[in-house]
């Protein structure tokens, strides 16, 4: 393995100008960074749940750690490498609000259990005695505290993971009471579809059938006598609603930190940004060339940033347009002709959480200099 050469592998340094950071970059404005942070603190205190903050979104310890000393009382992860990654970083308290199967995968799990407060969803029994039979050979091993925390993933109408609502997730909670080794945590009822319904009123719609299967399922797991201690889920695009349910005890919304042009999209019933949440992740590009009048190239294509819900904005300068990527180019309509070779792009992905994943390092700004660089900690952490 080449080892990397120091103060060569860094987009910039703390202190540079941004004029001086190497793009593409995947960058923080750290004012609209933490005033997210605070506002979704307060909706969490306001509304009365906890938030466990979707670490999926961003991948880095730093921003975990952040989180939680704005109030999360821990994170959520979708892998179990990602999971591990963040508690080496310093986290210690991770839902992984997905299922783990994969016999190596839950062998990496069972790593993470023993060093932090680790829970994990189920849909299937299968499952359930996989995690048992894991939990109990890692206590045959010497690990004879180790307990897993196990929720019922139910699927209240994304058509994703999940068992269906009521009777169903009543049997398998009552398998996960019941094996050896694991304590039922609650439901896990999240809707990842209904995040980007743009238009409120049908967003609401979707969301009250859901809210309304996730309470009864909650009751039916009462009423069978069994403990339903935490009914999770919610995002950054449905939060507000499931929160005000009273059903919901925790919701797990990531995307606030830094938002995207999608969520952008996603509007409260006032027409405002859904939680009143600030574009604070950019890419920086520089032009590369500007080859006939009214077009330019910069430096960001689909390597730099995904388009899966779509091309960037450009939020600097205005009167541009991002027309078009290219594995390593971004093609520009510039019909003012205000960009010049060696020019700066401010671009605003599409989608945040995908574009984070194919970065090394978030470059931290704040009043046009370098506070900070965080490592994107669970890159590539996909198992």
């Amino acid at each position: 393995m080449t080892a990397p050469e120091p103060g060569f592998d860094i987009p910039a340094r703390p202190g540079d100008p941004v004029s001086a950071v190497a793009t593409p970059a995947l960058v923080i404005d750290l004012d609209a960074f933490e005033a997210n942070l605070a506002r979704m603190a307060d909706h969490a205190a306001r509304l009365g749940v906890r938030l466990r903050a979707h670490a999926k979104t961003h991948k880095s310890a730093d921003i975990a750690q952040a989180q939680v000393q704005s109030g999360a009382t821990g994170i959520c992860c979708q892998k179990v490498s990602e999971a591990l990654a963040l508690i080496r970083g310093g986290v210690r308290d991770v839902l992984i609000a997905n299922e783990v199967v994969a016999p190596r995968a839950i062998a990496l799990l069972m790593r993470a259990a023993s060093r932090a407060r680790v829970a994990v969803c189920a849909d299937h029994p299968a499952n359930v005695a996989a995690l048992s039979a894991a939990v109990m050979a890692a206590r045959a091993e010497g690990a004879e505290a180790l307990t897993l925390e196990v929720l019922v993933e139910v699927d209240t109408g994304a058509g994703r993971c999940g068992v269906a609502p009521g009777a169903e997730a009543v049997t398998l909670a009552q398998a996960i009471h019941d094996a050896p080794g694991l304590r039922l945590g609650g439901i896990q009822a999240y809707h990842g579809n209904a995040q980007h319904i743009y238009d409120p009123a049908e967003r609401a719609r979707v969301l009250d059938a859901s809210i309304r299967a996730a309470a009864a399922t909650r009751d039916a797991l009462l009423a069978a006598g069994l403990p339903c201690p935490r009914v999770t889920g919610a995002g950054t695009g449905s939060f507000a609603i499931e929160a005000a349910s009273g059903v919901y005890t925790e919701i797990q919304a990531g995307s606030y930190v830094f938002m995207d042009a999608d969520y952008a999209r996603v509007a409260d019933p006032e027409g405002g940004v859904t939680g009143g949440f600030e574009q604070a992740l950019f890419v920086l590009a520089t032009v590369m060339s500007t080859p006939v009048p009214g077009r330019a190239v910069c430096d960001a294509g689909l390597k730099a940033l995904a388009v899966d819900s779509g091309l960037p904005l450009v939020a600097a300068p205005a009167g541009v347009t991002y027309r078009g990527a290219s594995d390593e180019h971004g093609t520009l309509d510039d019909p003012d002709g205000v960009l010049a070779l060696g020019d700066q792009v401010r671009l605003i992905p599409g989608h945040c959480d995908p574009t984070c994943n194919l970065h090394d390092w978030y470059v931290c700004i704040r009043r046009g200099k370098v506070e900070a660089l965080w490592p994107v900690t669970a890159r590539g952490k996909l198992f």
